[in-house]
């Protein structure tokens, strides 16, 4: 590293740090904010700055928010039968970028017993169907079965999203387990 260009290569490294950022990319998006475009550097590190300080997770479902509670919580147009579990707070934009689903949502990031607890709130506030919105793996067909456990007091219907061969996409690319559930979960035509 240069010697002389300490903050550059802070730039470099804080942004080599975030997912999928290489060092190459990384010295290159540095070099375009610093030589080439400062104004949107200023900019990006105004939004990063605001971004963090002001988004945080909803009390309720685990998402992200800019408030106490997110907007699809308090929206009283949304099926407040249908809950969706998923991994992480990004799950849900991906979801809601579908537009598809109209449920509720509950983030199960971490397994520990406040979020049991609050699970298990949201559930006994008139939940019928658990939808398990995870990536399939052995680790998550068990987290399925523990909180099936967890929330047996309830009379709930429990589903999966579907799994298997994605569209477009040949069968040579498809890893095992994926073809094996897509093998066991087929339909009648």
């Amino acid at each position: 590293m240069n010697r002389g260009l300490d903050k550059y290569n802070r730039l470099v490294e804080a942004l080599e740090a975030l997912p999928t950022i290489g060092k190459k990319s990384a010295t290159r998006m540095a070099y375009h904010i610093c030589m080439n475009d400062p104004y949107t550097g200023m900019q990006i590190a105004h939004a990063i700055e605001s971004a963090v300080a002001s988004v945080k997770r909803c009390t309720r479902c685990g998402g992200m928010s800019e408030h106490e509670v997110c907007n699809l919580c308090v929206d009283e147009m949304r099926d407040t039968h249908i809950l969706c579990i998923v991994q992480s707070a990004k799950d849900i934009l991906i979801i809601e970028e579908n537009a598809q689903y109209k449920g509720r949502y509950f983030v199960l990031e971490a397994l520990d017993s406040d979020t049991i607890a609050r699970l298990v709130e949201v559930v006994g506030d008139g939940i019928e169907e658990v939808i398990f919105a995870l990536s399939p793996s052995i680790a998550n067909d068990a987290l399925m079965l523990f909180v099936e456990d967890k929330l047996s007091r309830f009379t709930l219907a429990f589903t999966k999203i579907a799994q298997g061969v994605p569209t477009g996409v040949s069968l040579e690319n498809i890893d095992m387990l994926s073809l094996t559930r897509a093998l066991e979960d087929r339909v009648k035509l």
